[in-house]
C-alpha cells in the first residue's frame, strides 16, 4: 500500500504530528478540519455557523488537493463542543453535501483544539 501525504495551503497547516490528508490510491483520509482561517491559523469569527462553513471549505480544499470533491466522500464524522449546535451545523453541512449524502456520525466532545466549536473529518474514495 502506498501512502501519499496531501498538503494544501487552502486549508490550515497541521497543528500537530499529522497530515491534512493521506491518499492510499483508492481511499483518501482527511484529518478533522476546524473552522480555522488557513492564512492566519486562527478561528473565524461569527460563532458555530461561521466555523462550520470554514471547516467545510477547509475540507473541500484537502479533497481538491487529492483531485476529489464532496461527491467522493463516503463517511464523515462531526465533532461538536456542544450538541446544542447540532441543528445549526447540520444545516451548514447539508448545504455542501450532494445526494445521496455520505454516512455520518456526530458526537459531542469535551473540548476541541484552539477552543473550536466544530471539527469535521472525512473519508473519500475514487471510483
Amino acid at each position: 500500500m502506498t501512502r501519499t501525504q496531501i498538503a494544501t495551503s487552502g486549508a490550515p497547516a497541521a497543528i500537530g504530528p499529522y497530515s491534512q490528508g493521506i491518499d492510499t490510491g483508492a481511499t483518501v483520509y482527511c484529518s478533522g478540519q476546524l473552522g480555522l482561517d488557513p492564512a492566519s491559523g486562527t478561528l473565524v469569527d461569527g460563532g458555530v455557523e461561521a466555523q462550520a462553513h470554514r471547516s467545510m471549505r477547509n475540507l473541500a480544499a484537502v479533497l481538491d488537493a487529492a483531485g476529489l470533491s464532496f461527491a467522493n466522500v463516503v463517511k464523515t464524522t462531526i465533532f461538536l463542543a456542544d450538541m446544542g449546535d447540532f441543528a445549526a451545523v447540520n444545516a451548514v453541512y447539508g448545504s455542501y453535501m450532494p445526494d445521496p449524502p455520505p454516512a455520518r456520525s456526530t458526537v459531542q466532545v469535551a473540548a476541541l483544539p484552539k477552543g473550536g466549536l466544530v471539527e469535521i473529518e472525512a473519508t473519500a474514495t475514487r471510483g
